[in-house]
């Protein structure tokens, strides 16, 4: 049986600080510069979300999908503070750790071995891909 491979694009907008308490004030303004401004600063995200599907129903499929990602996703993160989010309290609000947040938060919510990757673009020049923990193939690492 053949498998497509479907891409999504979903968007939203949020501000975000990037600042961590493990470092002082002037080692955050170090590392993250502007981004580090107290009042944040804000971006409109996409995000874009892969699935596999044997190709059959492919109106619901995309239906179900939307439905699930608009309601995990866009409307948890659309015109928010990412900082303020509970999965936000001990780690920061990078592009990496939201691409992650997000696949676990659609992992959690799609049929098992049907997310293949999720990427988030946050700026022109930024784009994060997570597709997932590497899988163990004969004891070892793939």
């Amino acid at each position: 049986m053949h498998q497509i491979h479907v891409t999504r694009r979903y968007r939203f907008c949020a501000a975000h600080r990037l600042h961590t308490d493990h470092l002082t004030p002037k080692e955050n303004q170090v590392i993250f510069g502007k981004c580090n401004n107290p009042n944040g600063h804000g971006h409109n995200y996409a995000v874009l979300v892969t699935v596999r599907h044997d190709g059959s129903d492919e109106a619901g499929s995309l239906a179900r999908l939307d439905h699930i990602v608009n309601e995990t996703v866009v409307r948890r993160f659309d015109h928010q503070d990412l900082n303020g989010d509970k999965e936000f309290a001990h780690r920061t609000t990078t592009g990496e750790n939201l691409v992650k947040l997000i696949w676990d938060l659609l992992e959690a919510k799609l049929p098992s071995g049907q997310l293949e990757k999720v990427g988030v673009i946050e700026t022109r020049d930024n784009y994060f891909e997570y597709a997932g923990p590497a899988q163990l193939i004969g004891g070892a690492r793939g």
